[in-house]
């Protein structure tokens, strides 16, 4: 299992299209992708997960990827992340 804290610099937070594009990446994987945020751990691969744990600019989320490929896993998630989702 491998985590990394990131901070969400979206200006809307994770909102419905950052969220999608944040469940493809993680569905490319084997691994189980998921968050922890707020006391709660999220599926990443959901959309409706991530939109239900409420997302804001500059919380602080903690991808968790546990599997045969989560460091790879982890690195797209993160660099997705730190890019800002496609905004």
């Amino acid at each position: 299992m491998v985590r990394k804290k990131v901070t969400i610099y979206n200006p809307t937070g994770l909102h419905l299209r950052p969220a999608g594009i944040f469940c493809n990446i993680a569905n490319q994987f084997v691994s189980r992708v998921s968050f922890e945020y707020d006391d709660m751990t999220a599926n990443a691969k959901s959309v409706l997960s991530v939109l239900g744990a409420c997302i804001k600019k500059g919380d602080q989320i903690t991808l968790v990827c546990e599997g045969e490929d989560e460091e790879g896993a982890l690195k797209a998630m993160v660099e997705a992340v730190e890019s800002g989702l496609g905004e």
